[in-house]
């Protein structure tokens, strides 16, 4: 965040003026939602001038690797747009430097409209600091021949089951049963209930983390879970080919994952159920990942109602519905979550159908993990993967390889510490 301020007061003098032609002008920013949601948003917006004469809707599109370092240039130069999509974790650090404000009062009775899971997942210090958006959340792919084949009639219920099951399905068909999304051990150790740091120290070193990687590392010598780019930074594209290719039997992913099945490889998807992911002892559900519209600071106090109403509106029931609709994601209001389209399937329902209505039912539990407050958070946790890589692998003792982690993660933390 630091880097993107100096950035943002560097290029302050190049920053192009909204216009201000209309008494009011809302402009507001997405992430990567082009060109296919031009139609719906541009729609969104006619209906939204339509009724509330006298202010302008101005959308801007940009890049997830861009948003970040225009809207810092923005506020730097005390031009911010009045609302953008930001994730959580990018939330956190923002209101942490002062970047963007709570909404709490712009929220106003409509807190209530939205998923508790969503406003937990915004709320900061005891503030909101969003409108939620969308989200997502992992199910489980089942190729139901190798299962059967495997003697397993029901889904995995636990972490520990789920490893289970896959070391019985290599057994049985020479198939892997599962693979973890390793490239992030941090939001799969957070998942089972164990922190990565702890009063400024880094603590998956712990018994705890042991036993999980070591359990892990059982099932991955027994052939258990796929070894393909397993601790890549983007191994979906080698696991889903996996899925496809009917050499794995249970693919932790997004309900969207499911339409790819379908075009891939129609005749594992003819075949494929589609079942909750087990929660853990956290209680909380893989793969959430909330996006919601921050209200950056900076703005003109007038225009902050007209804001708010905006806000409301776009994040409301039937916009959100017809959103998680267009993009196979999911709403994050109570009534949206609820709707038909989710919840009743027909007599025979396709596995696309089974990932919708099991990944609404899982929102109710799905929360973004991550961990918050550390500069240079990617380079740490490469090396929280390469330790657990080496211990699951056999190269290095598993207590060894997290305590070796652990030391660099702390002497990093420490310097920050001081720094700061």
């Amino acid at each position: 965040m630091k880097r993107l301020l100096a950035a943002g007061v560097a290029a302050a003098a190049m920053a192009v003026s909204v216009s201000c032609a209309a008494t009011q002008n809302i402009e507001f920013w997405t992430m990567s939602l082009k060109p296919k949601f031009v139609p719906y948003f541009e729609s969104l917006v006619k209906k939204y001038e339509a009724t509330h004469p006298g202010v302008t809707i101005e959308w801007v599109d940009f890049p997830g690797d861009l948003i970040q370092t225009k809207l810092v240039t923005r506020i730097v130069a005390g031009k911010p747009p009045a609302l953008v999509n930001l994730n959580v974790p990018w939330a956190e650090e923002y209101a942490r430097d002062g970047l963007i404000m709570p909404v709490d009062i712009l929220m106003g009775t409509a807190k209530s409209t939205y998923v508790k899971a969503a406003i937990d997942d915004l709320t900061f210090s005891g503030k909101i600091w969003g409108f939620p958006l969308y989200s997502n959340v992992t199910v489980i792919a089942c190729n139901t021949s190798l299962l059967k084949q495997a003697g397993l009639t029901r889904p995995p219920r636990s972490l520990d089951e789920q490893l289970e099951f896959a070391v019985r399905i290599y057994e049985k068909t020479g198939k892997a049963g599962y693979a973890p999304a390793l490239s992030k051990p941090d939001g799969f150790m957070l998942q089972q209930g164990l922190p990565i740091v702890e009063n400024g120290r880094a603590v998956f070193n712990s018994p705890q983390h042991v036993a999980l990687v070591k359990k892990l590392a059982a099932a991955y010598q027994a052939g258990g879970i796929l070894k393909d780019h397993l601790f890549a930074e983007d191994n979906f594209p080698t696991v889903i080919a996996a899925y496809n290719g009917g050499r794995l039997a249970m693919l932790t992913a997004p309900p969207a994952a499911l339409n790819r099945i379908e075009t891939d490889a129609p005749d594992v998807y003819a075949i494929t159920k589609v079942v909750p992911a087990p929660l853990g002892p956290t209680g909380i559900v893989d793969g959430g990942w909330l996006i919601h519209f921050a209200v950056p600071v900076g703005l003109d106090p007038a225009l902050l109602p007209a804001v708010a109403d905006f806000a409301r509106f776009i994040t409301n029931d039937e916009n959100q519905l017809a959103f998680a609709k267009l993009a196979n994601v999911f709403p994050t209001t109570v009534a949206a979550s609820n709707d038909s389209y989710f919840q009743k399937l027909s007599a025979h329902p396709n596995a696309s159908e089974q990932a919708m209505a099991v990944g609404a039912e899982s929102m109710k539990q799905s929360r973004t993990l991550y961990v918050a407050g550390i500069e240079d958070y990617d380079e740490l946790r490469r090396a929280l993967v390469n330790a657990v890589e080496a211990g699951m692998t056999g190269k290095q003792n598993v207590k060894a390889a997290l305590d070796a982690a652990a030391a660099l993660w702390n002497k990093k933390l420490a310097r920050q510490a001081h720094q700061g």
